[in-house]
């Protein structure tokens, strides 16, 4: 059960912006083998400019097309799994035009005891929600 945020230029369309946001999602499932409906995404488009990514000593350019992406996520998948998804996530969006020196992640994990989902509960904490299997 990731939560997404995807932050983008306003460059984007509005359709363009709805297929980048389901190739994330569409990768996420295929990966990491969640139901398609336990989508959390939050999008923001900011103006350009606004978005600073720069290459990190990689030797490559990004253009105003920029896609970057937070997946906060449960502890526990490998780094070959997390690779996979990257890679994944990348080989979704070209599908729908944004080129990979565009796809920046960034992936952050924290525990079962770090998720409410509704009405001040941690609900795999208390035992209303199975933990996902990593």
């Amino acid at each position: 059960m990731p939560l997404v945020r995807i932050d983008l230029n306003n460059t984007h369309t509005p359709e363009s912006v709805r297929n980048i946001a389901d190739a994330i999602h569409n990768a996420i499932v295929a990966v990491y083998a969640i139901p398609p409906r336990d989508r959390f995404q939050i999008i923001n488009r900011h103006e350009p400019g606004s978005i600073i990514a720069e290459d990190a000593g990689l030797g490559f350019e990004r253009s105003e097309g920029v896609v970057m992406i937070q997946i906060f996520t449960q502890q526990g998948r490998t780094p070959e799994v997390k690779q996979e998804l990257y890679a994944r996530i990348a080989s979704e969006l070209a599908e729908v035009g944004v080129a990979g020196e565009d796809v920046f992640i960034g992936y952050v994990e924290n525990t079962f005891n770090d998720w409410s989902f509704g009405f001040g509960k941690a609900q795999y904490a208390l035992g209303e929600l199975a933990v996902p299997k990593a």
